[in-house]
């Protein structure tokens, strides 16, 4: 088995952006953006910018963490508002819904970018998300996005590692995702139902359940943990606040999927 020299792809990653005289970084506050707007940062200094998208469909805390982390590693960062739940494609939560989403955060970065004097927008993208279900990687070639961690050729686990040398406080940070992720494609998105889905999630993350997830099927919670969480969520107390609060969110039935956490378990194939 090769061992992965990251240390050597940290170095060609800040190199990628040296030629560059800025870079508008689309920023999450996940593990990829973070390593992407740090190598950016360390190459560019003022002249990398990080942006973070604020709708309802971003989980809850996820802004005030971006802005936390962005402060540590020393890159300018701005919030803009983006308008997916307002595009009526978007709303019908066909399996085209993330080009949809993912059009209209890259039709605003190109307006920052433009305004900040410079047209080259980046994104997190690694070489596992090559494999993935993802049609927003169809709305960022249409944009001209650049995905420098491909380039440079950051697998996930290398990106981790890489985050982790760096010092970046967030480098196991668990997945995170669009809250319209946890409706099945098909059902139509509403505003409404994607605050209950955060508030829900932010629920089990106050009672320590980091990696998870609230899936609706109609009036059905069902709820992803990581497996090693499973045990705990079952403790009596632990799951009568779980039942209590979700119920009092609205949904009738709440339900634990004994196959744990999975990313993108919602997909069409269920694989990612």
């Amino acid at each position: 088995m090769v061992v992965p020299d990251v240390p050597t792809k940290l170095v060609q990653l800040r190199r990628w952006f040296e030629p560059l005289s800025g870079v508008v970084v689309a920023y999450s506050g996940g593990t990829d953006s973070t390593l992407v707007a740090a190598a950016a940062a360390l190459a560019l200094g003022e002249r990398a910018l990080a942006i973070t998208a604020v709708s309802p469909s971003l989980p809850p805390g996820e802004l005030a963490e971006a802005r936390r982390v962005a402060r540590l590693i020393g890159v300018r960062h701005r919030a803009v508002r983006t308008r997916e739940t307002e595009d009526q494609a978007y709303l019908a939560n066909g399996l085209d819904r993330c080009y949809h989403c993912k059009s209209e955060l890259y039709g605003v970065l190109d307006r920052v970018a433009e305004d900040a004097g410079t047209s080259v927008v980046v994104s997190g993208a690694n070489v596992d998300d090559l494999g993935d279900y993802r049609p927003g990687l169809r709305a960022a070639k249409e944009h001209g996005i650049r995905h420098p961690l491909v380039d440079v050729g950051f697998t996930k686990a290398e990106v981790r590692e890489a985050a982790r040398d760096l010092g970046i406080p967030t480098w196991d940070k668990p997945a995170s995702a669009c809250l319209s992720s946890r409706i099945a494609f098909g059902v139509r998105i509403s505003v409404e139902e994607l605050s209950k889905v955060g508030r829900a999630e932010r629920l089990l993350k106050d009672l320590g359940f980091a990696q998870c997830r609230v899936r609706v099927h109609g009036d059905v919670a069902r709820v992803e943990v990581v497996l090693t969480d499973l045990p705990r969520l079952a403790q009596p107390g632990i799951r009568a606040q779980v039942v209590a609060g979700l119920k009092a969110l609205g949904y009738r039935y709440v339900t634990l999927d004994l196959e744990g956490f999975r990313s993108g378990s919602m997909n069409p194939e269920g694989s990612a």
